[in-house]
C-alpha cells in the first residue's frame, strides 16, 4: 500500500472522473441547447465558452490528469511484472491517446473556425451549421471512449 503507485492510480481516477463530467456535461446539454438558438446567438455563445473555459482550473483538471498518467505510465513500464500494471498501463494510454487526439484533432480546429469568424456575417450560417454537424459527434463520443480507462483504473 506504500506503493507510489496506489496514490497515482487514486488521483488519475479522480482527475479522469472529472474530466469525464467535463465532456458529458458539454454534450449532455451544452451541445443540445445549442441548435435551439439562431446561428449568430449560438456562435457568440461557443465565443465566449471557448474564451472562458481557458482558465487554470480547467487547465488544472483537464492537463493535470494527464501528467499524473503520464508519471503513471512511466512507473507502470517499470513495474509491468507487478499484477495489475498491464490493465492500469493500457487504460492510461487509452486515456492519454484517446483524449489528446480528439481534442486536439477534432475540437480545437472546429473552435479556431468559430473563434474565427464574425456572428452577424454571411459566412456565419455555414460555419455554424459546420460546427452543429460535426461537433456533437466527435464530442459525444468522448465519454464512451473513456470508459475503458475507468474500468482499468478501478
Amino acid at each position: 500500500m506504500n506503493s507510489p503507485i496506489y496514490l497515482l492510480t487514486f488521483v488519475a481516477a479522480v482527475g479522469s472522473g472529472l474530466v469525464a463530467g467535463i465532456f458529458f456535461a458539454f454534450s449532455n446539454f451544452v451541445m443540445k441547447a445549442l441548435p435551439r438558438v439562431p446561428p449568430a446567438q449560438g456562435i457568440a455563445a461557443m465565443q465566449s465558452i471557448n474564451v472562458v473555459v481557458l482558465n487554470r482550473w480547467f487547465f488544472a483538471v483537464f492537463f493535470g490528469d494527464r501528467g499524473v498518467l503520464f508519471g503513471a505510465c512511466h512507473y507502470l513500464i517499470h513495474s509491468l511484472a507487478k499484477a495489475g500494471a498491464g490493465y492500469l498501463l493500457g487504460g492510461s494510454l487509452i486515456h492519454l491517446i484517446g483524449t489528446i487526439l480528439v481534442t486536439i484533432a477534432c475540437n480545437v480546429p472546429l473552435n479556431d473556425a468559430l473563434a474565427a469568424v464574425d456572428p452577424s456575417s454571411a459566412d456565419a450560417g455555414r460555419v455554424w451549421t459546420n460546427y452543429l454537424k460535426s461537433g456533437p459527434r466527435g464530442i459525444m463520443c468522448e465519454p464512451s471512449r473513456r470508459w475503458p480507462q475507468r474500468v482499468h483504473l478501478l
